[in-house]
C-alpha cells in the first residue's frame, strides 16, 4: 500500500522561516525593553522615589506614552506587509525559484548566479536588462521634464494678468483628471491602432496612402515617442495644478523690484520665477521621477511593452523595468530574476533620489534663490 503525502514547498519554508526570525527579533526587542524598565524601576525604588504601578502604567499610555499606543498598530502592519515581503523578495533573488528545470516547488540557494546572469551583457537576459535599463532612464527623464516644462508654460500663460477667464482655461486643461487614467489610455491605444480612428482619418484626408498606416506601436522609435507624448497629455494637468499654486504664492514685490532695476520678462523668469519654482517643487520632481521609473499603467495599458523586435528577448522596446518584472514573474514565472530586477530598481531609485536631493540642497545653499 502506497500512501501519498503533500511534499515540502520551499517558498512556504522560506516565508515561515523569515516570519519566525522577524518575530524573534521583535520579542527580543520587547524583552530588552522590559529589562530596561525593570532596571529603571529598581533604581527609583532604591532612591526612595515613586514607582508606577501597573494601573498607572496603563494610564500613561493615554498621556505621555500616547504616541507608543498609536504607533504600535501601524508598525505591526508595516512589519507584516512591507518589511517581511521586502526581505522575502531579497532572499528570493539568491535562489533558483523559476520554472527553469522545474524549481517552482523545491528550489535551492544559488548565491549571486542570478546577478551575474543579469549583468552579463553577452547573454540574452543580460542584453535585455541593459536595453530596458537605458530606456527606463530615458523614459523617466523625458516623462518627468516634458510634463514639468509643459505644465510650467501653461501655468505661466494662464496666470498672466493679460489672460482673460483664467478659471475657464484651467478647467479645460484639468478636465482630463476627471476621467480615469486607464480609460483614457485604452481609448488612445484603440485610436492609434493600424485601423484605428487616427489612421483612418489620415487616409480619408489623403495624408497617407490607402491601406497604409502610421506605425505608432509597431516601430520601436515611433512607439517610444508616442508613449512620451501621450504621457504629457495625461500628466500635464497635475503639473499645472502644482505650479499654479506656486506661481500665485510668489511675492509680487519681487517682480516690481526687478522691473525698477530694469529687468525684462526673460530675466525676471530666470532670476525669480524659475528658481522659486525649483526650490518649492524639488520634492515633487523627485516623486515624479520615481513614479515614472515605476510607471506601470502608461506603458502596459498603452503599448503593452511592444513592439517585440527580438523574439528571444523577454521584453519589448517600450518595456520599463517594472513592466519587464511583471512579465518575468507573471508570464514567464522567472521569479528569481524578477526579484533581482526589483532589487536593482529599488537601488536605482534610491541613488537617483539621493543625488537629486543633494544637488537641490547645494543649489539652495549656494544662493540659487
Amino acid at each position: 500500500m502506497f500512501e501519498y503525502t503533500q511534499g515540502d514547498q520551499s517558498i512556504l519554508l522560506l516565508l515561515y522561516g523569515l516570519a519566525t526570525i522577524l518575530l524573534t527579533a521583535v520579542m527580543f526587542w520587547i524583552w530588552r525593553g522590559t529589562l530596561k524598565s525593570a532596571y529603571k524601576a529598581e533604581r527609583l525604588d532604591k532612591a526612595g522615589k515613586h514607582v508606577n504601578s501597573f494601573t498607572e502604567d496603563l494610564k500613561a499610555l493615554l498621556d505621555e506614552n500616547l504616541y507608543r499606543l498609536l504607533m504600535t498598530p501601524p508598525m505591526i502592519f508595516i512589519g507584516a506587509l512591507t518589511i517581511l515581503p521586502l526581505i522575502f523578495m531579497i532572499c528570493m533573488a539568491f535562489t533558483n525559484y523559476s520554472k527553469i528545470d522545474n524549481h517552482l516547488v523545491l528550489f535551492d540557494w544559488v548565491g549571486l548566479e542570478n546577478f551575474a546572469a543579469l549583468f552579463d551583457s553577452g547573454s540574452i537576459l543580460g542584453s535585455t536588462f541593459w536595453k530596458v535599463l537605458v530606456w527606463t532612464l530615458v523614459w523617466a527623464f523625458f516623462a518627468t521634464f516634458t510634463n514639468y516644462i509643459a505644465g510650467m508654460i501653461l501655468a505661466i500663460v494662464i496666470n498672466r494678468h493679460e489672460t482673460k477667464i483664467k478659471g475657464f482655461w484651467r478647467f479645460c486643461f484639468v478636465l482630463p483628471c476627471a476621467v480615469p487614467m486607464f480609460v483614457s489610455l485604452l481609448i488612445m491605444r484603440t485610436m492609434l491602432q493600424p485601423d484605428g480612428a487616427v489612421n483612418v482619418l489620415l487616409r480619408e484626408l489623403g495624408v497617407i496612402a490607402e491601406g497604409a498606416s502610421l506605425p505608432f506601436f509597431t516601430d520601436p522609435t515611433w512607439a517610444r515617442v508616442t508613449v512620451i507624448l501621450i504621457n504629457i497629455w495625461v500628466g500635464v494637468p497635475y503639473t499645472l495644478l502644482q505650479l499654479t499654486g506656486v506661481l500665485q504664492n510668489i511675492p509680487t514685490e519681487l517682480y516690481e523690484a526687478a522691473k525698477v532695476d530694469g529687468a525684462n520678462s526673460i530675466q525676471s523668469f530666470f532670476r525669480i520665477t524659475l528658481p522659486y519654482m525649483l526650490y518649492v517643487t524639488t520634492p515633487y520632481l523627485i516623486a515624479t521621477f520615481t513614479g515614472n521609473v515605476n510607471n506601470f499603467n502608461v506603458i502596459y495599458l498603452l503599448s503593452g511593452g511592444d513592439p517585440v523586435t527580438d523574439l528571444a528577448s523577454t521584453a519589448g522596446s517600450t518595456d520599463l523595468l517594472v513592466t519587464w518584472l511583471y512579465k518575468l514573474t507573471i508570464d514567464k514565472q522567472y521569479y528569481n530574476v524578477g526579484a533581482v530586477v526589483g532589487i536593482l530598481t529599488f537601488i536605482i531609485l534610491a541613488v537617483g533620489a539621493l543625488l537629486t536631493y543633494r544637488n537641490s540642497k547645494s543649489y539652495r545653499e549656494e544662493g540659487g534663490i
